[in-house]
């Protein structure tokens, strides 16, 4: 873990978890304060965020968008079946890390993009690890990672040890004490048999430090099966904190794909058709994700990271220039638009076409037929308005960015759970119990309640009526109060007398109507829209 960003926390509640973990160090075993050592420097660095999916989905395209860099190599290559981690550095960089610990510096390929071929043995690497001085990595670190249903077994092993839990055992709930009443710890072991583990669970501290928090999924038209196993299985840091509204979203990429004619209500609107079949991808997917966006990833990459150039635009000119009849034969296929004879040279129209593709080749003749004197930067504007890049990049930042400290603490807390039940010592155990259960007690701590509420619906641990389910993942899933309480636009007044009529009605049915586990999550429900109320009343929302 580098040091580069150490003490810069995500807010209050991360570094709450900070204090917890310095105030336990010497108050447990050498091996768990050396795992809570690690915490706190995960602790310290900026949301790590995995962008994972099929093979061939446009993952490592997407990931070169959203750094604002034509960094991830998106041909078949050694580093493609490895997991890299993009993070903010004071120069840039490439560590190639094995599995032994070792680490290797290597130099970017002559065109800035992470060198195809390592000329390292593959099977003895762990990860890479690329540093950039790039803004955009300095609140968020981007793991892009190895396809899902890839011939390469290894590559896949790679991708779900980052995605799933690292040992084959169950972990504990979080921030739960990690008895069982029977005798034997969460993981189903003897108390003797942790010593013997040590190696495993160490291995796995280590991992899930290493691994993501949160999860941005990349899908195409077809859902799979494997795609909603991989959500499944997605664990954020430790103790299995699986893929949910709190910290994954999934986009449909390559949307230029998809032919219009093919979804009912998209009436021949190419956009309109992704935005419907995103959709109903995010049915299929909830509760395993906030929401699914359409994006354009090739388009993306290409305005966003300076591959669009000026020499792109005046080529796109000429095309634009081209008789109607001429262009719609030449839109009509990849192969018709490089090899029909006009004006334009055919190597121009294949570098536009890499760059574009057909959708964002049409946009772009449009735009420039409509406007002229379109300058090269309007012209590249509106190419990344018309990706969906912009959609994408708001709902990262109310997902993730905004909710960063409640997930990172939230993670820190697992890991620390998971830690202290590893070492086997009861009484270590209950002394990281209670110290946890002391920061839980705190009005502030209430956010990391929602959290953990949440998770337990989403994953269908606890069960609530449809209606109720709704509920508690739009209160626990948003960042804006109105789109919380259902009311986007509200007038404060409005919202705050609805706070408290669904405070009073959840705490009544924590009373009455819920079962046990229910009653659990009503509770922090009812509270949640108690503190809405009294935020709104604060800022005169309520007379």
């Amino acid at each position: 873990m580098t040091t580069e960003h150490a003490g810069r926390l995500a807010g209050p509640l991360s570094a709450s978890v900070a204090n917890l973990c310095r105030r336990l160090q010497p108050q447990v075993s050498p091996r768990t304060a050396a795992g809570f050592a690690q915490v706190l420097r995960r602790l310290g660095a900026p949301l790590q965020v995995a962008v994972a999916g099929r093979i061939k989905s446009g993952k490592s395209t997407l990931v070169n968008a959203l750094i604002g860099r034509r960094v991830a190599p998106t041909d078949i290559g050694e580093c493609t079946r490895l997991v890299t981690r993009f993070q903010y550095g004071t120069v840039d960089r490439i560590e190639v890390v094995f599995h032994d610990g070792r680490k290797q510096v290597l130099p970017f390929a002559a065109d800035g993009v992470i060198p195809a071929e390592l000329g390292v043995d593959i099977d003895t690497v762990s990860h890479i690890e690329a540093y950039l001085t790039h803004a955009a990595l300095q609140h968020m670190t981007v793991i892009d990672t190895p396809g899902l249903g890839s011939l390469d077994a290894a590559s896949v092993a790679r991708t779900e040890h980052l995605l799933s839990a690292a040992a084959g055992h169950a972990e504990p709930e979080p921030w739960d004490s990690g008895e069982s009443g029977d005798g034997t710890d969460e993981t189903g072991d003897e108390p003797g048999d942790a010593e013997a583990r040590a190696d495993e669970l160490d291995e796995t501290s280590r991992n899930a430090v290493a691994g993501a928090e949160a999860v941005l999924y990349v899908v195409t038209q077809g859902l799979r099966a494997d795609d909603e196993q991989a959500l499944a299985a997605f664990t954020a840091a430790t103790a299995s904190r699986e893929a949910g509204p709190v910290n994954a979203i999934a986009v449909l990429n390559k949307a230029d794909t998809i032919v219009p004619e093919s979804v009912e209500g998209a009436e021949g609107d190419l956009w309109t058709a992704a935005t419907l079949l995103a959709r109903k991808q995010a049915e299929v997917l909830k509760p395993r994700v906030a929401d699914v966006l359409p994006v354009i990833g090739l388009i993306a990459e290409s305005a966003e990271s300076g591959q669009f150039t000026s020499g792109d635009a005046e080529a796109l000119r000429q095309v634009a220039g081209l008789g109607d009849d001429v262009l719609d034969v030449m839109l009509l296929s990849a192969d018709m638009f490089t090899s029909w004879e006009c004006d334009v040279p055919a190597g121009v129209r294949v570098r536009l076409l890499e760059k574009l593709d057909l959708y964002g080749i049409r946009q772009a003749v449009d735009a420039v037929r409509a406007d002229p004197d379109l300058t090269a930067g309007a012209l590249r504007r509106l190419l990344l308005d018309a990706s969906g890049l912009a959609a994408v990049r708001a709902r990262l930042n109310t997902v993730f960015a905004a909710r960063a400290d409640g997930i990172k603490a939230a993670a820190a807390l697992a890991s620390v759970t998971a830690l202290a039940q590893a070492s086997g010592n009861a009484a270590e155990r209950q002394r990281v119990h209670d110290a946890i259960e002391v920061l839980l007690a705190k009005p502030e701590a209430h956010q990391l309640r929602v959290l953990e509420a949440l998770t337990l619906v989403a994953s269908g641990a606890v069960e609530m009526p449809d209606d109720l389910t709704e509920e508690v993942l739009r209160v626990g899933s948003n960042a804006d109060i109105g789109t919380q309480l259902g009311r986007p636009g509200g007038s404060p007044p409005e919202l705050a007398t609805y706070a408290l009529e669904r405070a009073g009605w959840w705490r009544s049915f924590a009373s009455f109507g819920a079962t046990p586990a229910q009653s659990r999550v009503a509770h922090v429900v009812h509270r949640a829209y108690f503190l809405i109320w009294q935020q709104l009343k604060a800022q005169g929302g309520s007379r």
